[in-house]
């Protein structure tokens, strides 16, 4: 058993972590175990978790049906491959999917990861247009403000400008960018902005593939918010302009933002749609691209009328069997969310309204917003992470704040003391990162 010293001596000899320099400026806090919403550090001090483990982590730590779950399948097979062979977990879970999303993706491709989903769907739509003899539809359009994975497909599609992938600009393929969607997801539409929208769509439909963007809200490009009607307004040009449409709910699905998909804020159904982080509760790496029986046919009754990729690990039957559990405890099969998920997520946000209200008032915040089981206090300037983290671990919390936004996404599970503490440690970041440098 390595001392904490030990650990954090060959952590920074050794790991390179993410978003981060070799070897790392601040070295990372050691994590010893984690229960419910927190996470015991070595030395025996406790942080509850504000970031649900990058939003995957819904249902908090050591949950005892996805523990049992695991175990369960731990005792049957760990893993098996998926090209000629198939097997329960993979199959039920497939079906399940398909039934809870929105209408028409009804065909489903495992993938290793979110950024890997993003691949597929594109992959997807790039081969469907193909095979219908339309080759030259090989670009996307996106609006500004996203962020997709880092894969590089996935990157060609996040902001070029503001994001984090910028460096790469004439290296990754150039797709075609539309402004900002207006923030607010209450505001309404603007109908100069969704006019100019459907143009953009409209006089490149001829080379555009698909259309991808995060419904309802843009994670980790900027936490913004926008109204659902927007996804209406692409939905309508879309299949106007014969483009397909591709919505991202990696971070948004599960119920993150009050539905349990964000496209049913909007009543829409794309043509593919990719899920991942809260897939397993943050137990193990799953995703998933699921497309329409039109998008599956073009590519089947193609000159190569197969889908060409196949992950090693795609289907693996032990993270398959922990989002099935998953599954059942966010659809109340458990016990653990009596009132529902959906009661648990609107608790969460009027405790996230109320409780970060007071960093509205503080020097240096631009804006203060709240959606589902999402909290944002957005700065005016860049956030001294260093400062922002320490003072939110001295409040007894764990938060990641990046570029200009102290955020949290807490678990669904996390109760109304620790939401008031979270809320704290936010509004304290705040406040640290508004004292004179």
């Amino acid at each position: 058993m390595l001392t904490s010293a030990k650990i954090t001596e060959l952590d920074r000899r050794r790991v390179w972590h993410p978003y981060a320099p070799m070897p790392g400026s601040v070295p990372p806090l050691v994590v010893e175990s984690a229960s419910g919403v927190r996470l015991r550090l070595a030395g025996g001090a406790e942080l509850v978790d504000g970031m649900s483990s990058w939003w995957a982590a819904i249902h908090g730590y050591a949950h005892p049906a996805l523990d049992a779950a695991a175990r369960e399948q731990l005792g049957r097979m760990s893993h098996v491959m998926f090209g000629g062979l198939t097997h329960e977990p993979a199959v039920l879970l497939c079906d399940r999917l398909a039934a809870l999303a929105p209408d028409g993706l009804g065909h489903v491709f495992l993938c290793d990861s979110g950024s890997v989903s993003v691949e597929v769907a594109v992959k997807m739509c790039l081969q469907y247009w193909r095979s219908r003899g339309r080759p030259a539809k090989q670009r996307l359009l996106t609006w500004r403000g996203g962020y997709h994975g880092d894969t590089f497909m996935a990157m060609s599609v996040c902001d070029p400008d503001g994001g984090m992938h910028r460096m790469w600009d004439g290296v990754l393929p150039r797709q075609v960018f539309a402004g900002l969607p207006p923030g607010g997801f209450g505001a309404g539409v603007d109908p100069a902005y969704a006019a100019a929208l459907t143009r953009l769509i409209a006089s490149h439909a001829a080379e555009l593939a698909a259309v991808i963007v995060e419904p309802v809200v843009q994670g980790a490009g900027g936490m913004r918010f926008h109204d659902p009607g927007y996804l209406r307004v692409l939905r309508e040009a879309c299949t106007g302009s014969g483009v397909l449409l591709i919505f991202d709910e990696i971070a948004t699905g599960f119920g993150r933002s009050g539905s349990l998909f964000a496209a049913g804020h909007g009543g829409v159904s794309p043509d593919v749609m990719c899920v991942g982080k809260a897939l397993t509760g943050g137990y193990l790496s799953l995703a998933a691209a699921l497309c329409t029986a039109e998008v599956a046919a073009g590519i089947s009754e193609g000159e190569l009328p197969v889908l060409a990729h196949g992950p090693t690990f795609m289907g693996n039957p032990l993270a398959c069997a922990v989002a099935n559990a998953s599954l059942d405890v966010l659809l109340g099969g458990d016990g653990t969310y009596p009132r529902g998920w959906r009661a648990e997520v609107l608790r969460i946000e009027a405790a996230l309204r109320s409780g970060l209200a007071p960093a509205a008032g503080l020097p240096g915040v631009a804006d203060v917003r709240v959606l589902g089981a999402v909290g944002v206090v957005q700065l005016e300037r860049e956030v001294d992470v260093a400062a922002a983290t320490a003072a939110a671990v001295a409040e007894g919390v764990w938060l990641r704040p990046f570029r200009d936004l102290i955020y949290t996404m807490p678990p669904y599970v996390t109760g109304d003391d620790d939401l008031a503490r979270v809320c704290a440690a936010a509004v304290a970041a705040a406040r640290q990162n508004g004292q004179p440098s």
